[in-house]
């Protein structure tokens, strides 16, 4: 755009924040979505579904959200985009549970792009009966229908929110999908599913979820042409990316901040600063490699110290090092142009910490994580050793605070991944956090 008004409209997209994990999830990007939303105006989901979740605490409540933007808890308003598959059931019994907590959740405070596909109750089914036959060789999915959800919408057969509002459309297209997912089911040895039965389980979602619907590509436009801050949501995390992850251990979909556009209905310039999120030592929840896990009682003593259990599923995570490598990665494929670290504090008093800096494979230095799965499971760690700090980090709100060494630990993980550490937190509190550069301000 030229002139004056398109120089106006171009600043606006470069003060919005995208956020996306640079591990494989769970970094803490509640808390930090949760203190960035203070200076948005409208938080966006652009991918997952309710297989990830992010804790929020506020006060003396405790969050946990699945589906909702995190914003709504600081009275912003949220968006589901159309990159979002959604299980309209689970859905409104989060709407729920977080309104029993005292949060206003109406079409008022909450938008969702007419065009997410639903996960119907066969997508779960199949999902689990799917995960069963695999046996020694699961991928470690929550089961709850979010990659059958997908392929239907790449297979051009998902049954999307706006066909809720066309009870003709939506008779047509379940016998098409039933079509397909009972044939998978009953070849499985699961039960299959009747139209009458699902027709009747959407008809009766149908008044609650459809006055949530919104054409979102023409409400975020207008808010970028309005002035209005947005902030793009990730789920999950750049090593749990469908292409850039440590397939086939990933998630349906494409979690880098490129997809904060495509599944939202914003052009790419509008996602603003890329902000990824990594915790200063690394996790994992189910199956999957993890070059620097620790199988000993340094990784139960992280663990037990991060208080580490996936929101969604409360499995515990398995514990590691830092792994710059993969961070580093995460960093050029997710276009990050600055880290929050989270969980500082987790590592106090340890007297000595390693970070991992590279990878041998076969006796051999390598440069990349490699993509094929049997080169993966055979990928040794290279460590360097750093000096531990005696002192604590926990609740630092300025660099004064923080110790010698926790500084030069910091410094290292950026020398190492080549990205500046704009966001340190130190504790799950929302206000302990130190900022080195508001995301806002480009």
């Amino acid at each position: 755009m030229h002139g004056p008004d398109g120089q106006h409209f171009k600043e606006h997209i470069m003060s919005n924040v995208t956020v996306i994990g640079a591990q494989w999830g769970d970094e803490g990007k509640g808390k930090i979505v949760d203190w960035l939303a203070s200076r948005a105006d409208i938080v966006v989901r652009f991918q997952g579904g309710h297989n990830a979740g992010h804790t929020l605490v506020v006060g003396d409540q405790t969050y946990k959200l699945s589906l909702l933007p995190s914003g709504l808890v600081r009275g912003k308003m949220g968006v589901i985009g159309n990159g979002v598959v959604v299980d309209p059931e689970a859905l409104l019994a989060e709407i729920d549970r977080v309104t029993a907590q005292g949060l206003e959740v109406t079409p008022r405070t909450l938008r969702i792009a007419e065009n997410v596909p639903l996960i119907l109750p066969v997508h779960g089914a199949i999902d689990r009966a799917r995960e069963a036959a695999r046996g020694d060789r699961k991928i470690g999915t929550t089961g709850r229908g979010i990659g059958p959800a997908y392929e239907d919408k790449v297979a051009r057969r998902a049954i999307r929110l706006c066909d809720l509002a066309e009870p003709e459309t939506l008779d047509w297209k379940l016998d098409e999908l039933l079509l397909h997912h009972n044939t998978l089911l009953a070849g499985l040895g699961s039960e299959t599913f009747t139209k009458d039965a699902l027709l009747a389980h959407l008809n009766a979602l149908a008044p609650r979820v459809l006055p949530f619907m919104d054409t979102v590509w023409e409400l975020l436009d207008d808010s970028s042409r309005a002035g209005r801050k947005i902030l793009f949501e990730g789920a999950q995390a750049v090593m749990l990316d469908v292409d850039h992850g440590t397939y086939p251990f990933v998630t349906s979909s494409n979690t880098i901040a490129a997809n904060a556009a495509t599944g939202s209905g914003v052009g790419p310039g509008t996602v603003g600063f890329v902000l990824g999120i990594a915790k200063a030592y690394s996790t994992r929840v189910g199956e999957g490699p993890f070059p620097s896990e620790l199988h000993d009682e340094m990784g139960r003593t992280l663990g037990e110290r991060g208080h580490e259990f996936g929101t969604v599923t409360g499995r515990p995570r398995r514990c590691g090092w830092f792994d710059a490598m993969l961070v580093r990665r995460a960093v050029r494929v997710g276009g990050v142009n600055g880290l929050a670290l989270t969980k500082l504090d987790v590592l106090d008093g340890i007297p000595e910490l390693r970070i991992c800096t590279g990878y041998e494979l076969d006796g051999e230095e390598i440069r990349h994580f490699p993509s094929a799965p049997a080169a993966q499971a055979r990928v040794k760690p290279v460590y360097e050793t750093l000096e531990g700090w005696s002192g604590t980090t926990y609740g630092a709100r300025s660099w004064a605070d923080l110790p010698a060494q926790a500084i030069k630990y910091v410094r290292r993980i950026e020398e190492l991944v080549e990205a500046p550490v704009t966001l340190l937190s130190t504790s799950p509190e929302r206000d302990d956090t130190i900022l080195m550069r508001d995301p806002f301000e480009n």
